[in-house]
């Protein structure tokens, strides 16, 4: 029978019959639409909206309310002292609506009760037993429901009953609830709300076992939160802090460390957190972590890749060296063209002075790069290379990664210095871990003992210097690129004084560049009476020496001095080096040899004196074996070929052969004197002059051939600081032309392949005194 009355619009909430649901009302037609049912029936149509958004619309339209609803009766009634009522409503039946009108600004609506199309069946039977069969599962496992849910529902036998009680406990979705709410056939409602208990069965079961792995995972926190709050509280107590732990961890998050050494030193921390601050190990770890965080990971500096302002750089440091500076021009347009190429390991090798030193440092300015220097003169320990492992008190990591902590970036100039002169005994052998450092295939992980980590060598650019390229072992010596630094010139030297080592010497002294000059031929004096030597190191400390006496003069009598060559012994002292003591005068048995040293050429005097005796030879000088066994295969190549110079037989059963070379305290050894030794031998033998102006070097053979020697360009440099005319040169050396031909102004360069040419060459015809 259609009946009219109030309509309660409720959004997001479904009622079912029998179920009691507070509502707040604050739309004041709907409270007097409740005011006019609280004054009849008390009964209200409960429809809920379809959809509803409050900020664009904040009116319920009609049209957008169900047209299926819930008859409900007004409980009670409460007025909220905001504005607006509570109302306790109950539902008592379902309803279709017919018609909605407004009257009077009252929301109503015309009804018709809705029941059931069908009558209970055994498919109404069944869905019930299966109903009561699941919800005994549910009331075990969801908290949803209480334990007495399935006990009050066990007793229950009315399947409309049923359906409502359980609808009441049901938290479903709107559009699924008013889907239930409007159906007419009785079994369909029980399948739904069996399909609804369902998910819920599997949404208890989920929630269960996430409520599980929380709890265990809370529990496993909650304990270890336990247990740390305990060792602060005694760390407090102790008068320690965390608060280092903290700053170590900010630190490792905020360095760009490779994932393999991240989760190292992750490891790491939490050990350190673990131990006892106190002991040995806390100690190490924490040195271990700190030395780790200091080094600059992923920190590289942006190359300079201007040729003309390299090229600028290293002229304005170094003059000369020519050589060197086209193979860093060389690698900077390689880096140009492909910037993640290899970078070249370099060896200087020369004589000391010449600037391979500060050659490496003005590498580094040109292409922008941080320096560090490692000196390895004198280091036997293969840990000053690999580092210490931690176990060892007083344990740091190998020079090359406390260099990168100083250089501050991954991709540094690193210069070896003094590499030749790495020593070895039974802590191990440092050149030989020298190795890894130097070979691009192996360095990208280089392994130190201290670290215990791979770091990445093969951005840095690798400079190596040495005296004696020989000295260092072959391996190493093949993995690296060498470049020769011969000595300088006069010429050369006067030049780089003028441009460096004045101003240097000026800067250093705190005189003004006015009050201190030294013209060419001062410098010139300099380098010829008191510095011979291939390199200028001797020549900057005369300099400097000059330089602090016009320092005194001008605090102690307000003068400028002026230096020149009539005043330069009076500042200087004597000449140290007189160009008779090397250039004299023709002598029998006295020959100019020419030697190689790590300090450059020197000219090597070489005498022979004939005695009465029985025929032994004499050697003295401090000879090695090897220029031992040339004194004796010149005296063979003399006895042989006796006729040739008309030297009788008893020369050499009835004399005596003494050979010296003077300078007796410094050792002596090589091949090369063989022809010197000869020409003595010859010269005392026949008593024949040998030109002095003339100086020699070259390695003899049983045969008198002249075989090759090494160090030409410093020999011919020698001779040329000594004063000599002429050099007498191995004729198989003449391939090394090319690179002294720049040298050979003033002196003339003679090409032998026998010993009978040098004879005709130096052994004057005859004795004239």
């Amino acid at each position: 029978m259609a009946q009219t009355i109030p309509v309660v619009p409720a959004i997001d909430v479904i009622v079912f019959p029998h179920m009691i649901v507070p509502l707040l009302v604050i739309d004041e037609r709907i409270i007097q639409g409740v005011n006019q049912a609280m004054s009849g029936q008390k009964l209200v149509l409960l429809l809920s909206a379809k959809s509803y958004d409050e900020e664009e619309s904040p009116e319920i339209e009609t049209e957008n309310l169900y047209r299926i609803g819930t008859v409900a009766s007004i409980m009670r009634v409460i007025n909220v002292p905001e504005g607006g009522i509570k109302i306790l409503i109950q539902g008592m039946c379902r309803a279709a609506v017919q018609t909605i009108q407004t009257t009077d600004g009252i929301l109503s609506a015309n009804i018709q009760p809705v029941e059931f199309t069908n009558k209970e069946d055994e498919e109404t039977i069944a869905l019930v037993k299966n109903i009561k069969e699941v919800s005994g599962q549910l009331s075990m496992t969801s908290q949803s429901f209480s334990p007495d849910f399935h006990t009050i529902l066990i007793k229950m036998q009315n399947p409309e009953k049923i359906a409502e009680f359980i609808l009441s406990h049901l938290d479903l979705e709107t559009v699924k609830a008013q889907e239930l709410l409007e159906q007419t056939n009785l079994n369909s409602l029980l399948e739904g709300i069996y399909q609804e208990l369902h998910k819920e069965i599997s949404v208890a079961q989920v929630q269960e076992r996430i409520r599980n792995h929380t709890r265990d995972a809370i529990n496993k926190s909650q304990n270890e939160f336990y247990l740390r709050e305990q060792l602060k509280s005694i760390k407090k107590e102790l008068g320690e802090t965390d608060d280092d732990f903290e700053a170590l961890r900010n630190e490792l998050q905020a360095k760009t460390l490779p994932e393999k050494v991240k989760a190292e030193m992750e490891k790491q921390l939490s050990k350190l957190e673990r131990i006892s601050p106190d002991s040995m190990e806390a100690t190490v770890t924490r040195n271990h972590i700190e030395w780790v965080l200091s080094l600059p990971w992923g920190v590289y500096t942006k190359d300079n890749l201007d040729i003309a302002h390299a090229k600028k750089v290293l002229d304005e440091d170094h003059y000369g060296l020519s050589e060197i500076k086209e193979r860093i021009l060389d690698f900077i347009s390689i880096k140009n063209l492909k910037a993640d190429g290899t970078s070249p390991i370099l060896c200087f090798t020369g004589a000391p002075g010449v600037g391979k030193t500060s050659l490496g440092k003005s590498i580094a300015r040109a292409l922008g790069r941080n320096f560090y220097r490692v000196s390895l003169g004198g280091v036997k320990d293969e840990s000053e290379i690999r580092g210490h492992r931690r176990t060892y008190v007083g344990a740091m990591p190998g020079r090359f990664i406390q260099g990168f902590k100083k250089a501050k970036s991954m991709n540094p100039v690193i210069l070896i210095d003094e590499l030749d002169k790495i020593g070895s005994d039974f802590r191990g052998d440092p050149s030989a871990a020298m190795l890894e450092v130097l070979d691009p295939q192996q360095n990208k992980e280089f392994h130190d003992n201290y670290l215990g980590i791979p770091f990445d060598l093969s951005d840095v650019l690798f400079i190596a210097t040495s005296n004696d390229v020989s000295a260092i072992s072959g391996p190493l010596r093949d993995r690296m690129e060498i470049i020769e630094l011969s000595g300088y010139t006069t010429e050369e030297k006067i030049n780089i004084a003028k441009k460096h080592l004045v101003q240097q010497a000026v800067a250093d002294s705190g005189l003004q560049a006015e009050n201190f000059v030294l013209n060419n031929e001062t410098l010139g004096e300099i380098i010829t009476g008191y510095t011979r030597e291939s390199g200028v190191r001797n020549l900057a400390q005369q300099i400097k020496k000059l330089c602090s006496k016009a320092a005194r003069s001008f605090v102690e009598k307000q003068e400028i001095i002026s230096i020149n060559n009539q005043n330069l012994e009076l500042h200087l002292g004597p000449k140290r080096f007189m160009d008779e003591l090397v250039h004299a005068k023709n002598m029998v048995g006295i020959t100019n040899g020419l030697a190689w040293t790590s300090f450059g050429g020197e000219v090597l005097k070489i005498e022979a004196l004939m005695m009465a005796g029985t025929g032994k030879l004499i050697l003295t000088g401090q000879l090695g074996d090897v220029m031992k066994e040339s004194a004796q295969a010149a005296l063979s190549y003399a006895r042989s070929h006796a006729q040739e110079f008309n030297i009788s037989d008893d020369m050499f059963t009835k004399y005596d052969l003494h050979i010296h070379v003077p300078a007796g305290a410094t050792p002596k050894d090589g091949p090369s004197a063989g022809i010197t030794m000869l020409t003595s031998i010859l010269s005392a033998l026949t008593n024949r002059l040998i030109d002095a102006s003339c100086a020699m070097t070259g390695e003899l053979n049983l045969r008198g051939e002249v075989m090759p020697i090494g160090g030409v360009k410093e020999k011919l440099l020698a001779a040329k600081r000594n004063h000599m005319s002429s050099i007498i040169l191995p004729e198989q050396n003449k391939h090394d032309y090319a690179t002294i031909k720049e040298f050979t102004d003033g002196i003339d360069v003679i090409w032998v392949s026998h010993a009978n040419e040098v004879m005709e060459r130096v052994l004057l015809p005859h004795n004239l005194g």
